[in-house]
């Protein structure tokens, strides 16, 4: 009666040995958020740097699930760069990508999705390796401008930020 006890116990321990070990999950998952005051500090710091161009634009920076923290308009930036520059920021934050890396895409199927805009102007907000939002520009007479505007907002923030995390 031993040898079979003792064959149980032997390939219980090589079970224990080669089965895979998995960490227990947990039920929730902690993420990082930018706050109310950083999204502004990054609308202020691309209208700035917009107006030094002498360009009046609307900024607005997103959280990471694409809702609006911040919103700026300049006061003859027109109206409709309100919708654009949110949407640029949308984009930017839900493909975790600047939206000029993203303009072949605007004539196919996801580039016709309402609310996203795959034009220059949209950079998501980074630190840490970890996606905090997006930045949306609006009103320069291109793309690319909007783009350095965004960029500048970020920058103002960006080693409070990596420090933060």
């Amino acid at each position: 009666m031993k040898r079979p006890m003792s064959l149980l116990v032997a390939a219980g321990i090589a079970t224990a040995a080669f089965s895979p070990v998995h960490a227990e999950e947990t039920m929730t998952v902690s993420v990082q958020r930018l706050s109310l005051d950083t999204a502004r500090q990054i609308a202020e710091g691309a209208v700035r740097a917009c107006r030094e161009k002498g360009i009046q634009v609307a900024v607005t920076v997103v959280d990471r699930n694409g809702i609006p923290q911040a919103t700026l308009r300049d006061t003859l930036a027109p109206p409709m760069t309100l919708e654009v520059s949110r949407a640029k920021a949308y984009t930017a934050a839900m493909f975790n990508a600047p939206t000029s890396q993203l303009v072949e895409q605007a004539s196919t199927p996801i580039g016709r999705v309402p609310g996203v805009v795959m034009s220059a102007g949209g950079i998501p907000i980074q630190a840490g390796g970890a996606l905090l939002g997006g930045v949306g520009v609006s009103g320069a007479p291109s793309g690319e401008t909007d783009e350095e505007c965004a960029r500048a907002g970020i920058e103002a923030v960006q080693d409070d930020l990596e420090m933060a995390g």
